[in-house]
């Protein structure tokens, strides 16, 4: 950081410490969560085939060795899937809900976290402006009719660093939040997705023409 960048940073005001503790603290928590989602979300088109087609030679203990070597919310809820593969519709619908419930929570973990950094950063930012305008009205007091506009400039500029600085920390952390939003959506979607197209495919294709045909219906 250059001298010059330093001393604007200082000019803010101790809210600036604040919003650069945040700015760290965010960007920490972005990092783990996009690292987190891009592990978990799997080409699930590619993986339920790859299940069918293990499942089509009758190996289901493959099948299972496959999901569990396979990080991921899909797998698990495939794998809830295939160790209930005998199980009547409802039952196996009931674990697969189960399963995905689990999952649920650890895509959502931290998002919360990130959307209150980014609502909380304005009024970070906001405080510093109060503090920076008693700082002036303070120097204005003690100078008098002859304060300097030096005296004055120290609290105008705590007041404007402070929101800029704010602004430039809640913008991207809104973006951020929206942006794994959007991940988390993503992975939802290949979770019902996936847990429908295995269900369908074990009551009916796996366990031959012969299956309940409720079941298959239930499925669906």
């Amino acid at each position: 950081m250059s001298a010059l960048d330093f001393s604007l940073f200082a000019r803010g005001g101790p809210m600036m410490w604040v919003l650069l503790a945040l700015g760290l603290l965010g960007l920490i928590l972005f990092i783990e969560r996009t690292l987190y989602l891009h592990r978990g979300q799997i080409r699930s088109t590619a993986f339920i085939g790859g299940i069918k087609n293990i499942l089509a030679k009758r190996r289901i203990v493959e099948a299972l060795t496959v999901c569990e070597e396979t990080p991921g919310p899909v797998a698990a809820v495939v794998k809830a899937a295939l160790l209930h593969a005998d199980d009547d519709a409802d039952a196996m619908r009931f674990h697969v809900q189960e399963a995905a419930v689990v999952e649920l929570p650890a895509l959502e973990r931290r998002l919360a976290s990130l959307a209150a950094l980014a609502q909380v950063a304005p009024l970070v930012g906001l405080l510093g402006t109060v503090l920076g305008m008693i700082e002036t009205f303070f120097a204005f007091e003690k100078g008098g009719n002859y304060a300097m506009g030096s005296a004055l400039s120290g609290g105008m500029w705590q007041a404007l660093l402070s929101v800029a600085g704010s602004l430039m920390l809640a913008i991207p952390a809104h973006l951020a939040h929206h942006f794994l939003s959007g991940r988390v959506r993503a992975i939802v979607r290949d979770i019902e997705w996936a847990g429908n197209e295995i269900m369908k495919y074990l009551l009916t294709e796996y366990r031959g023409p012969g299956a309940s045909k409720g079941g298959a219906e239930g499925a669906q």
